[in-house]
């Protein structure tokens, strides 16, 4: 039988209104009822409004905005934690929205795995038992369990820590068991929602190391939230920025900080070390076909800081 390829995530029309009746003003909305008004005139909030975004399989896309504007939210519906008003979630083609209870729960403890900023470790469990936590729920046997828990915990760095206690461990420990966690389940889906928020910047810049280089191995369809620019940049294969709950922009880092589609992300982007972001491809003459390189060849996909060091190296 041929290997199941995951058809990624694909999220369409999607809407959230938060109130006593919140279906009765769908349509308003639709013709442009804004979210003061929603909110002044009726006392409903619009937490999502029409949102499409397509996530390919084996991805990291990132969903970036300020507090507020409804990232959060929006990730959460991705497994169901929060019911759309209207709209589809359709993972590997399934649509969440639809599910009944029995089929949530299995979609839930197989198709997806979350970390969260505020950690949710089980205090009384140590760091290996925290890790198994989620292969016990799916019925794994205890010395598979440990097996599979043991490969991610020194995967991310923890190992010899096993028998600690989350007390014992400081943030940035607590967070990469986190991710064990979430890996040892080997979801097709990782949910991370603001995951390094939490942690200190040198921390949180090694952590997102990690999960790049596990990234490589694993090819997981990751959705990544967070309201950190830099973050945002350098993990995102693919952005979407929200803001008061619609989505204005989407692409690739580059397209963000070349072709910002407003002033609010302009302003965003104004600082932003584009070396780190623009691919010798935007800015190089491309080898034709059958030449021979004169000097060092360079990737298309290499980042112009990159290619600046290796040319001061070569």
């Amino acid at each position: 039988m041929a290997e199941h390829h995951f058809g990624g995530i694909k999220i369409r029309n999607l809407y959230k209104i938060f109130g006593p009746t919140p279906s009765a003003f769908v349509e308003a909305v639709q013709k442009g009822l804004t979210k003061t008004e929603l909110n002044a005139k009726h006392g409903h909030v619009l937490g999502l409004r029409d949102i499409n975004v397509e996530i390919p399989s084996g991805r990291i896309q990132v969903i970036m905005g300020l507090s507020g504007s409804g990232k959060s939210t929006l990730i959460r519906h991705i497994n169901r934690l929060i019911d759309p008003t209207s709209g589809e979630v359709l993972v590997d083609g399934v649509d969440v929205v639809k599910m009944n209870e029995a089929e949530l729960r299995t979609f839930r403890r197989q198709q997806t795995a979350m970390v969260f900023q505020k950690f949710a470790l089980l205090p009384h469990r140590n760091v290996l038992d925290n890790t198994i936590f989620g292969l016990e729920v799916q019925g794994m046997e205890r010395a598979k369990a440990v097996d599979v828990a043991m490969r991610w915990i020194e995967r991310v760095g923890l190992k010899g820590f096993e028998q600690k206690y989350p007390n014992q461990l400081s943030g940035g420990m607590q967070q990469r068991v986190g991710l064990a966690r979430a890996l040892s389940n080997d979801a097709p889906v990782l949910l991370m929602d603001e995951a390094y928020s939490a942690l200190d910047p040198l921390i949180r810049t090694d952590m997102q190391t990690v999960l790049l280089d596990i990234q490589k191995e694993i090819k997981k369809t990751i959705v990544f939230i967070t309201h950190d620019l830099d973050e945002a940049l350098r993990l995102g294969d693919q952005i979407a920025i929200l803001r008061d709950g619609e989505v204005i922009q989407q692409g690739t880092s580059q397209d963000i900080v070349l072709r910002p589609a407003d002033d609010y992300i302009a302003n965003f982007v104004k600082e932003v070390n584009r070396g780190r972001v623009i691919h010798v491809e935007a800015v190089m003459t491309p080898l034709h076909a059958g030449a021979a390189p004169v000097g060092l060849a360079i990737a298309a996909g290499t980042t112009v800081e990159e290619a600046v060091r290796m040319l001061a190296s070569a």
